[in-house]
């Protein structure tokens, strides 16, 4: 890795949004998944959710680029558990669903811990998900065909809330600790030892960049 190298990953960290994140509901095509990824990425998002009962999902990794790389993304079999873990964390969970109930997205304040709720390819966000959630949003339209691919939906609110954010001053300051930062860099510099000292329990070393090229 070069100082370049380090530099610029540092800098993408310094700009991760902690509180920001989406949860995809058996969202089960990879090119799709893999999309709503490199958004999260391009946007800030460092961790991401996904609900699959058989506790995997298929992305699409075509380069060595690709954001799979760059954002986490943590499984889980059942809604209910997905829910509960990220409000957990004091998010406000936004469904993109349509109900009677539903407020144009752009009413939200992302601004505020949010996760944005994706329902799959064939029938959007279950109830029983949208139930889960605390508000339902919906992307106002005016054409024939009533709804977005899911990667274009999940663009368009996330890029929403990047404005918002941008506005806010909310990516002028480091949402992850010193700690952190140092962390992620290393798995991303060096993803096979720090895959042993996570095994071990181990905090990852210093990064020297003076030792870099």
């Amino acid at each position: 890795m070069t100082k370049k190298r380090y530099q610029r990953i540092t800098n993408v960290l310094s700009h991760r949004q902690k509180d920001l994140t989406i949860l995809a509901e058996d969202v089960y095509k990879p090119h799709n998944l893999s999309a709503i990824l490199r958004t999260c990425d391009s946007v800030g998002i460092g961790k991401a959710y996904a609900v699959n009962p058989t506790g995997g999902v298929p992305t699409f990794s075509a380069s060595s680029s690709s954001a799979d790389k760059w954002v986490d993304l943590e499984v889980y079999k059942t809604i209910e558990d997905a829910t509960a873990a990220i409000k957990a964390q004091g998010m406000q969970i936004y469904a993109a669903h349509f109900s009677d109930d539903a407020v144009d997205y752009r009413s939200i304040d992302y601004t505020k811990p949010s996760c944005i709720l994706l329902g799959n390819e064939r029938s959007g966000v279950t109830d029983k998900a949208a139930q889960l959630a605390d508000q339902r949003i919906i992307i106002p339209m005016f054409g024939m065909v009533p709804s977005l691919n899911v990667s274009v939906a999940a663009a368009i609110i996330l890029f929403e809330a990047q404005g918002q954010r941008l506005k806010a001053g909310l990516y002028d300051r480091a949402s992850l600790s010193e700690r952190e930062i140092n962390g992620l860099a290393y798995q991303w510099y060096r993803p096979k030892e720090a895959k042993r000292f996570a095994e071990q329990g181990l905090d990852y070393p210093k990064i020297d960049i003076e030792e870099l090229e």
